[in-house]
């Protein structure tokens, strides 16, 4: 390899893309591609491809989503914090940056934007993950500098902080009029499993009966998140 060639591998940063849609991965990686120093080392569907692709490319940065196959994002991101916490993590999705960016950060990512943004927003967020800074919007900052600032007994922090992660998936999808069948779709597992984490929720939350689960997740999904 010639010293101009070494230097640029050198200079170039590498980043895995997680995302359990093909069309997302190659879209993404068509746009990562197109900017001087970065380039996509690998791809992975979910947590497991993720974990063996982070030993065999070495990324400097991975892009996730939090909806992958068998499992929620946040998991892969934890598991990235505790035994790779020198890769960067931003996460990519389409769930609600409000509800989401910050249970994300927490969990390790350094970096929440949605997919709904424009190209140009996207890698100005890598790049501002890739100088070591927490990217979010201004509305999501905002939002968690209210919460710890002032207390509240709302009802929205409540649901929020007592709920997994999938718990809130699901308990969202079910506001906003989805069946059993569509949010097992939507998260890639069975049926049964969906029924389980209703029932979840609807003990954790002291709900009644089903028609109370259904009500307050339709309340809460159409509620403002500030």
């Amino acid at each position: 390899m010639k010293d101009s060639e070494r230097s640029q591998t050198e200079r170039t940063t590498r980043i895995l893309i997680v995302d359990d849609h093909p069309l997302i991965r190659e879209s993404l990686k068509r746009l990562v591609q197109g900017e001087s120093g970065l380039s996509v080392c690998g791809e992975a569907e979910d947590r497991e491809q993720a974990l063996t692709a982070v030993v065999t490319t070495q990324p400097h940065l991975v892009i996730l989503d939090l909806s992958l196959k068998n499992s929620h994002g946040t998991e892969l991101i934890r598991d990235l914090r505790d035994h790779y916490p020198k890769v960067l993590q931003l996460v990519l999705s389409m769930y609600d940056e409000l509800l989401y960016a910050e249970r994300a950060i927490r969990a390790g990512a350094h970096g929440y934007i949605t997919k709904q943004e424009a190209p140009a927003k996207i890698l100005a967020a890598i790049r501002h993950v890739l100088k070591g800074e927490i990217y979010w919007s201004e509305k999501a900052a905002v939002r968690v500098a209210s919460k710890i600032t002032r207390r509240s007994g709302s009802k929205n922090n409540f649901y929020e902080d007592i709920l997994t992660d999938r718990e809130i998936q699901v308990f969202e999808m079910i506001g906003i009029g989805k069946s059993t069948r569509q949010i097992a779709a939507s998260l890639h597992i069975d049926t049964s499993t969906v029924e389980t984490y209703r029932a979840r929720i609807k003990d954790k939350l002291n709900f009644n009966d089903t028609s109370e689960l259904l009500q307050q997740a339709i309340r809460w999904s159409n509620s403002p998140k500030m």
